[in-house]
């Protein structure tokens, strides 16, 4: 439990591996946002197709309306006046723009609530997240269970899918690992 600022934005980043709950987590935090008669606005990257184009749905089928966008940019275009919340799912999909984003939204008074992968498939910390949790007041990182071994896992590893940094995929491409069951991926 932490402290709730009143008057003030802030910024919270809800990380960790594949498999994790970052989705539902921030599900979770974003209805009891609408409970509480806030008015909140999701936005997701365009980018992440899997289970809906239009909404963010975690792997246990939990899902909230959003918008889907392209770029940083379009989140401050989108964002109504009297706002209280924003969710943002997937920020690592996300350009660098993303921590300006989140820095004015919660400088103008805003709540942002933010998941994302920490690392990618290579275990190097993943786009714009290093400079999130930099900036964010709060830091949940949540791990998996290891899809090998049943151990706390804080990696995704990759299982299929070739060499490129970004790979949109579920439970066909990735599984969780612990440290000792991680192994770099060699695109067969």
């Amino acid at each position: 439990m932490h402290l709730q600022p009143k008057d003030v934005g802030w910024i919270e980043l809800i990380c960790g591996p594949m498999f994790s709950g970052k989705t539902e987590e921030l599900i979770r935090r974003l209805k009891r946002a609408k409970i509480a008669k806030q008015k909140v606005i999701i936005f997701k990257p365009s980018i992440d197709k899997r289970y809906h184009s239009k909404k963010i749905v975690s792997h246990s089928a939990q899902e909230l309306d959003s918008i889907a966008v392209r770029s940083s940019r379009e989140i401050m275009r989108l964002v109504p006046l009297g706002t209280d919340v924003v969710g943002i799912d997937e920020a690592q999909f996300f350009d660098r723009g993303i921590v300006r984003v989140a820095e004015q939204l919660a400088d103008s008074g805003i709540r942002v609530i933010i998941a994302g992968l920490d690392l990618d498939y290579k275990a190097d910390p993943f786009g714009p997240m290093p400079q999130l949790m930099c900036k964010a007041e709060y830091i949940t990182k949540n791990l998996a269970i290891c899809m090998k071994c049943g151990n706390p896992a804080s990696f995704t590893q990759r299982v299929s899918g070739g060499q490129k940094q970004i790979l949109v995929g579920a439970t066909d491409s990735y599984e969780a690992r612990c440290r000792k069951c991680f192994k770099p991926f060699v695109d067969k």
